[in-house]
């Protein structure tokens, strides 16, 4: 009697228990193993080049493009240089040589990925990847991870080291639709495996990694991110002592060639299909290994008669203009994106001229400033935070501001140090909100920016669409108000289709269906509206933009027949040329891009189609404007439907009327007890407009020419500063 358990320890376990339930599963793992080391064999290569078409469909079900074509030819490890053998194990598994074929920990934490949804983690050896790319498929289930881990344990015993490594290398795939260390050879450098140089080698490991991502040829806006991998890549060799650190030192990055895509993807093909695989990547739709196995047929959301229609008018507008005889001229490129900003369908997407003769997409590449097509987010933010002047006055149209050239921002009376230049230095002195936006006064928003605050600009800017990783975005500092971000032109696309939507935001989509062997279907993501920003922050957003293209530098946005909201946008010497608008029911951006073919650095684009400069409103909203009527026709005309923010309200003009020959500091100055000039200010009511307005021409667009160096002030206050004792607050009828 006295050896049984009384009381609480009756609902415990005894010892017994727990270690016979131990032994037990201990038992069962060995005998699992057991069991599938001598159930799973190695099967026969499962190649790649086998792997089927997949067929990509316009929104009407009309076939757009194939795409499947496998580009393989092997290689013998000795054809393969030592150095660049060793780049792809300091990329991918540096323990190669000396460790077992299979790593415990990371396949338990990649199957725990798979199960909770976590997505693709990649953590398996050499030779698991071997495994994977040669013998099974790209599936990520449990099943398959299994099969991996006893093959790749079979096979470290029958097979030596270095014939794993040269069927990995010959089996992995590089992107460019090459497989293997010799297609990626010649697909990037134009020279046979045996050929490349250590840094070379090193580019090619690092594209292992992500295939798509890191093709910097293809994504310029990636650099940065490549040339990190690049590094880890040769900082890994010097660690395991297979590369000297002078060695090192002395190596520069090996910029690879274009790509040559298939005939299959010229013309606009190419630039359609890329831009759907990486929505399916990015949104994690399928991966990229899945997905390159084909047998997919993936429906579009692009409409055949709208991006014809894209076509069409780029040609028109821009390219049937270009003369061989003009240098410039052979610089040109042009980028656009078309969203219905109700349902978020992307419905037209221009890459380029040919994806055969331009391989970088026009329309998803982030490298080029967006100039002053970013000074909308800019006003959205200021009246969706209720933010006010310095010397708080609410923000709104009406508000007036000081437009005078390289005029020093103040932030809480203190100089920031930042004093942007206007377009050509000109100086428009006191001007409202509505006013400066339609002559994009590059003082008035740097001004507002500051008074907004950075931080709530870019949190606006990512809310309304664009990605919060976009380059310069959390760098520009005060600047970020003048557009000195590089946003893809899909990416702003996303942002005013927000504004056109009235600030409800859908992420968009350039996929309506897959389907797998006509039978399986793949599930979409949810892609949930929110509310970016107050409707009536956009909608007042929208009533300054109308302005813009009504009597601004966006009138060429008139010759769409509709009406529209939309800005104009130059990037910093000329290098960029932007038009952003919208229609109730139809959002598109279109840039014009200077870029040297040889070298593919950034160009200026003066004189380029025979233009002394190239602004926003010209090429871009020309462009806009024929796609536009093109892609609503035989639909009604719809106006806007806006409510507007309390005090946002149009009022009569300005005291200097809405020309553009507002008062200059030269113009009968009154002299400031600190020395400075002010114009003087007006005397009665100005002399109203009589008769027909004349026909609008686009004034030039300005451009971001400053960069602050801090957010935060960097002079100290002076008890005279100007700053601190004007703020002009003139209004029609008012004395100053």
């Amino acid at each position: 009697m006295s050896g049984q358990r009384t009381g609480w320890r009756r609902v415990l376990p005894t010892w017994r228990a727990v270690l016979g339930t131990v032994l037990l599963f201990l038992l069962l793992i060995i005998g699992g193993l057991v069991a599938g080391y001598l159930l799973v064999g190695i099967p026969p290569a499962n190649s790649a080049a086998k792997a089927q078409s997949t067929v990509y469909l316009y929104s009407d079900g009309s076939e757009l493009a194939r795409d499947g074509e496998i580009n393989r030819q092997n290689v013998t490890l000795g054809q393969v240089p030592k150095s660049v053998q060793q780049a792809v194990l300091a990329a991918e598994d540096r323990d190669f040589y000396s460790e077992s074929a299979v790593d415990p920990a990371a396949m338990l934490r990649a199957a725990w990925n798979t199960v909770t949804g976590k997505g693709k983690q990649s953590g398996s050896t050499i030779t698991q990847q071997y495994v994977k790319n040669y013998y099974l498929g790209q599936e990520q289930t449990l099943t398959r991870k299994a099969k991996e881990f006893f093959i790749a344990i079979k096979l470290d015993r029958e097979v030596s080291k270095d014939r794993i490594l040269e069927g990995y290398l010959n089996s992995s795939y590089y992107g460019r639709n090459a497989y293997g260390i010799q297609a990626a050879a010649q697909s990037y450098y134009g020279r046979n495996a045996e050929q490349l140089t250590t840094a070379q080698g090193a580019y090619l490991a690092t594209l292992l990694n992500a295939p798509s991502a890191y093709d910097i040829t293809a994504h310029p806006g990636n650099r940065a991110r490549v040339l990190a991998r690049w590094n880890y890549v040769l900082d890994g060799m010097v660690k395991q002592k297979w590369l000297t650190r002078a060695d090192r030192a002395a190596l520069e990055f090996p910029l690879p060639r274009p790509a040559k895509p298939s005939a299959g993807l010229s013309g606009q093909r190419g630039y359609l299909v890329e831009a759907v695989k990486n929505y399916l990547t990015d949104n994690k739709i399928l991966d990229e290994d899945t997905l390159r196995t084909g047998g997919y047929r993936i429906t579009t959301t692009i409409s055949r008669k709208r991006q014809n229609a894209f076509v069409k008018a780029v040609n028109t507008r821009v390219m049937d203009r270009l003369d061989d005889s003009r240098k410039v001229d052979r610089y040109v490129r042009a980028g656009g994106a078309s969203i219905d900003p109700a349902s978020g369908r992307v419905v037209a997407l221009y890459g380029g001229i040919d994806y055969a003769k331009q391989f970088v997409n026009g329309a998803t590449r982030s490298d080029y400033q967006v100039g002053s097509t970013f000074k909308p987010i800019v006003f959205a933010s200021a009246v969706q935070n209720n933010s006010t002047t310095q010397d708080g006055e609410r923000i709104t149209p009406n508000t007036v501001y000081d437009g005078t050239n390289k005029r020093m921002t103040v932030s809480h009376g203190t100089r920031t140090g930042f004093a942007p230049a206007n377009e050509d230095d000109r100086s428009y002195g006191p001007i409202t909100v509505s006013e400066a936006t339609d002559k994009s006064v590059n003082a008035v928003y740097a001004q507002m920016g500051i008074d907004v605050g950075p931080a709530k600009v870019k949190a606006t800017a990512v809310d309304l669409g664009i990605p919060a990783g976009t380059p310069s975005l959390a760098s520009s500092q005060g600047a970020i108000s003048l557009g000195t971000a590089t946003p893809s032109v899909l990416d702003m696309t996303q942002v005013y289709a927000t504004l056109a939507h009235h600030g409800s935001h859908r992420p968009y989509t350039l996929v309506d269906k897959i389907t797998k062997s006509e039978q399986e279907e793949i599930e979409l993501p949810e892609r949930e509206e929110i509310t970016a920003i107050p409707r009536t922050a956009a909608d007042t957003t929208t009533s300054i933009l109308r302005s813009v293209v009504d009597g601004g530098t966006g009138t060429a946005a008139q010759g769409a027949g509709r009406p529209a909201a939309g800005k104009t946008g130059t990037a910093e010497d000329d290098k960029a040329a932007w038009f952003a608008g919208y229609t109730p029911d139809l959002a598109t951006v279109v840039a014009v891009l200077g870029q040297n073919p040889e070298s593919a650095a950034q160009e200026p684009l003066y004189g380029a189609g025979g233009l002394a400069r190239v602004n926003g409103g010209d090429y871009p909203a020309q462009i806009w404007a024929d796609y536009t009527a093109a892609a609503l026709n035989g639909r009604p005309v719809r106006d806007f439907d806006l409510q507007l923010e309390e005090g946002a309200q149009p009022q009569s003009p300005s005291p200097y009327g809405s020309d553009s020959a507002s008062p200059d500091v030269s113009d009968s100055p009154s002299e400031d007890p600190t020395g400075s000039t002010l114009p003087t200010p007006p005397t009665g009511a100005p002399t109203r407009p009589t008769g027909a307005p004349p026909t609008p021409t686009a004034p030039a667009e300005p451009t971001p020419t400053a960069q602050p160096t801090h957010d935060t002030p960097t002079y100290e206050p002076q008890s005279d500063d100007l700053e601190q004792r004007l703020r002009w607050r003139w209004r029609w009828g008012e004395g100053g």
